[in-house]
């Protein structure tokens, strides 16, 4: 059963205060989309993690979908270009998986973000990094704002497509 719904969020918290604030609160969204997941969306019955309800992607699909991109995002961030296999797996992520293999992806993605986040050079947070194939330039700050609203959103996402199972999984059952 899910926590209750005030709990405090990690920025709110003080925690990471040794890292710088950009990184720090990329890195609070992250975890947040760790808790929110761990709230809400794994307890769901494993067959579900697929389901599509009204068409909404599956919050299997957030799940790939959040891991694969912060693994993009900070090879950007890294001053890299994309590998076949990240695009491979960019063309792989809305091909289903077990509900073991998506939080194991999951899960590991977000523990290697923290560690590259960090590892990031605070001194080039205004110098410019290259996005996508027409390498669109952007500051490495930016980049990884962007990296924390992007997996805000689908976490989101991914959340009310939980509820939405959860409630209509509880329908079926009555």
């Amino acid at each position: 059963m899910p926590q209750k719904e005030n709990s405090v969020e990690p920025w709110l918290r003080g925690g990471r205060q040794q890292v710088h604030a950009v990184p720090r609160a990329v890195l609070h969204a992250l975890d947040l989309a760790r808790e929110d997941f761990e709230r809400w969306v794994w307890p769901l019955p494993p067959g579900l993690l697929e389901e599509q309800p009204y068409g909404l992607p599956s919050v299997g699909f957030q799940a790939r979908h959040i891991a694969r991109s912060l693994d993009r995002l900070l090879t950007y961030a890294e001053g890299s270009p994309l590998s076949p296999q990240q695009r491979d797996a960019l063309a792989g992520e809305h091909s289903p998986a077990t509900a073991i293999e998506s939080r194991e992806e999951f899960e590991t993605s977000l523990r290697l973000a923290d560690q590259r986040i960090q590892a990031l050079p605070l001194e080039q947070l205004e110098q410019t990094r290259y996005v996508g194939a027409a390498r669109l330039p952007v500051p490495l700050a930016a980049l990884l704002v962007h990296l924390a609203d992007h997996t805000q959103r689908h976490a989101g996402q991914a959340v009310t497509t939980a509820k939405v199972l959860r409630a209509l999984h509880t329908a079926e059952q009555s």
